[in-house]
C-alpha cells in the first residue's frame, strides 16, 4: 500500500512558512525535494493551493532556464488529485477532483497507487490530512526563523499524535530537514 508523504516548509516555532529567500536555500534543498517527489506517482491538494500551486509549477516547467525546471517537469506531469466540494472540472491538465469524505478518498488513492502519494499543502487541508491521521510521513523543512504568528498546521489536533524521526539533515543555508513517520 501507498503512503502518504507531506512536504512542507515551517518556521522553528511551527508556523507555516512560504520557503526559503532568494539566497540559494532553494538550490540546497533541490535534491532532497526531487528525490521525494520521484518516490510518488500522486499529488493530493486542496482547492485553494491548487489555484496556484498547478499553474506555478506548469509555467516553471515550460522555462527551460528556471533553476526547479527538473522537478517543475515532474510535478506538471504527476497526477494530481485536487480535494474540493465546489469545483466542478479540474481547470488543469493530469487532475481529477477528489469530492468524497476525505479518509475514503486517502484511502483509496493509497490502494490504487503504484508508487507513494504527496501531499504540498495548504494549511487548512494539511490539519485534516493529520486530524484523521491520513499522513504517514512528515518532510518537514524548518526555517532558521521564528515567526510569532501565523498558520500551524498542527493547530487544534485535539490529541497528541506521536512521531518516529527518520532522518534528520543540516544544510549549510541554515535549514534543518526532519523526515517522521506516525507511529
Amino acid at each position: 500500500m501507498s503512503k502518504l508523504k507531506l512536504q512542507m516548509q515551517t518556521t522553528v516555532d511551527g508556523i507555516v512558512a512560504d520557503g526559503p529567500g532568494e539566497d540559494g536555500a532553494w538550490d540546497e534543498i533541490r535534491g532532497y525535494s526531487r528525490d521525494l517527489l520521484d518516490s510518488a506517482d500522486t499529488i493530493v491538494l486542496g482547492r485553494k493551493t491548487a489555484v496556484d500551486f498547478i499553474p506555478y509549477w506548469d509555467k516553471a516547467a515550460a522555462r527551460s532556464d528556471e533553476s526547479w525546471h527538473d522537478v517543475a517537469q515532474r510535478i506538471s506531469r504527476a497526477r494530481k488529485v485536487v480535494f474540493s466540494s465546489t469545483l466542478d472540472q479540474p481547470e488543469w491538465r493530469n487532475t481529477d477532483v477528489a469530492r468524497g469524505p476525505l479518509a475514503e478518498e486517502i484511502e483509496r488513492l493509497k490502494q490504487t497507487s503504484k508508487k507513494d502519494i504527496i501531499v504540498y499543502g495548504g494549511t487548512s487541508f494539511v490539519t485534516s490530512l493529520i486530524k484523521a491521521r491520513l499522513i504517514d510521513e512528515f518532510h518537514l523543512f524548518v526555517n532558521p526563523v521564528a515567526a510569532g504568528q501565523g498558520a500551524s498546521i498542527f493547530s487544534g489536533l485535539g490529541a497528541s499524535q506521536g512521531l518516529k524521526l527518520r532522518q534528520s539533515i543540516a544544510y549549510d543555508c541554515g535549514i534543518v530537514l526532519l523526515h517522521y513517520e506516525l507511529k
